[in-house]
């Protein structure tokens, strides 16, 4: 009895879930069908404004970006910035402990004030020797003095004409190993060269830094950027790039600011193509014009570039214009049913398209294919046509209607067109 009793009620929760399952499901049907029955499946032609641009993605950067390296080798001893911080043009960076130049510096001064006593003594000493040279060749001239002895005073006043030389070079080369030690050492104090603000500093205080002078390019201390000029660099495709042109305005939208946007220019378009990802395409600069504060370098920025626009002109819905072989045809409402009318199709967006000729404004089309039209028999016209009409009754229904085509068995919706297809 017990065992009957379980049976039973493992029986009743099965035939419980079952009916709840099938509740569940016929409710989803329904909802289904209801979402099926809002959607819409025809439109009035209207007329409105049809705007085809293209789309292209860039990352946002500074205009001016300095990667600051040191021309000399030292170790930080300043540096007072750190990444965020704004700094006025001329202001200090960072500076490199310079006390071992600095000694060097006196030491090539000292150097140069020897320099100049020989010099001085050189001098002295080249104008005795030409006043005893003078002297000792009048006296040679007048057989006074021995062959010997004038040759000797002559040597001895070439001689010091030449230590006067030694001693200008001298000089020279102390004073110009002055102003090297001096150049130097003002390299170890580097100043921002523009208003600037600081994106990194991969180094600290007290670290031991190379020159840029040397085998490397030097260590690299700060990068900075000047944030109140902005551009884009994006990488446009091919088949895109030959309607750009430098000066075209463009509207840009900011990725992570929602809602913002802003217009920019193309500044320049690099002549030679790349590939990124695979796809060749031209590497493009925007300016921004309006710099936004939330606008960070890094953030990505969709560009839409205006190809072309018609304002006033008779459109459709994009879904409503079908396409097979080239031809372009809508459905149009003719009493209860549809028929199918070819058109010309202009310019279009992701949205809507341009109708040159076919439609009128008011006129109902479809957003799907209409049942009961029957396909296009190959080579010819529609096989309801063939079948059922003659050629007096084509030319009585008039040109439009005889030069029709009927729609295929699967149409295929067109995608966005552009000006010239």
């Amino acid at each position: 009895m017990r065992a009957v009793i379980l049976g039973l009620i493992v029986l009743g929760l099965g035939a419980g879930g079952f009916v709840y399952w099938r509740s569940s499901q016929s409710k989803a049907s329904q909802k289904s069908a209801e979402a099926a029955n809002q959607r819409p499946t025809s439109a009035i032609v209207e007329r409105g404004a049809v705007n085809f641009a293209v789309t292209v993605a860039g990352e946002i950067g500074p205009a001016e970006q300095v990667s600051v390296r040191p021309e000399v080798n030292g170790r930080i001893s300043e540096l007072p910035v750190d990444v965020g911080d704004q700094v006025k043009k001329g202001s200090l960076l960072f500076a490199l402990d310079d006390r071992d130049l600095k000694l060097e510096v006196e030491t090539r001064q000292k150097q140069v004030e020897n320099t100049k006593l020989q010099l001085d003594k050189s001098r002295i000493d080249m104008d005795q020797a030409k006043r005893d040279y003078e002297r000792d060749q009048e006296l040679f001239e007048a057989k006074l003095l021995s062959e010997q002895a004038y040759e000797a005073s002559r040597q001895r006043h070439e001689s010091s004409i030449k230590d006067h030389e030694i001693a200008l070079n001298a000089i020279e080369r102390s004073e110009k190993d002055l102003a090297l030690t001096e150049e130097r050492l003002s390299r170890a104090r580097i100043m921002a060269p523009f208003d600037c603000t600081v994106l990194t500093r991969p180094v600290s205080s007290g670290q031991a830094v190379s020159g840029s002078g040397g085998f490397n390019s030097g260590t690299e201390v700060l990068t900075i950027a000047d944030l109140s000029a902005m551009v884009i660099n994006a990488h446009v495709n091919q088949a895109d790039v030959t309607r750009l042109k430098s000066g075209m305005q463009v509207n840009i939208e900011v990725d992570a600011v929602p809602g913002l946007e802003v217009q920019g220019e193309v500044e320049r378009i690099a002549p030679q193509a790349t590939l990124r990802n695979n796809i060749k395409g031209y590497a493009t600069r925007i300016v921004l014009k309006e710099i936004d504060p939330r606008v960070q370098p890094g953030m990505t920025a969709s560009i839409s570039i205006p190809v072309s626009a018609a304002d006033d002109v008779l459109t459709v819905p994009l879904t409503a214009v079908f396409s097979e072989q080239g031809e372009r045809y809508v459905f149009v409402k003719s009493g209860e049913s549809f028929e199918r009318r070819t058109v010309v199709v202009g310019i279009s967006d992701l949205f809507k398209a341009e109708i040159k000729s076919g439609l009128a404004e008011g006129e109902v089309v479809s957003l799907e294919q209409p049942a009961g039209i029957p396909p296009r028999a190959p080579g010819g016209p529609a096989l309801a046509q063939a079948a059922s009409s003659t050629p007096a009754k084509a030319a009585a229904q008039g040109p439009a209607k005889a030069a029709a085509p009927a729609a295929p068995t699967a149409a295929t919706k067109t995608t966005p067109t552009r000006p010239g297809t």
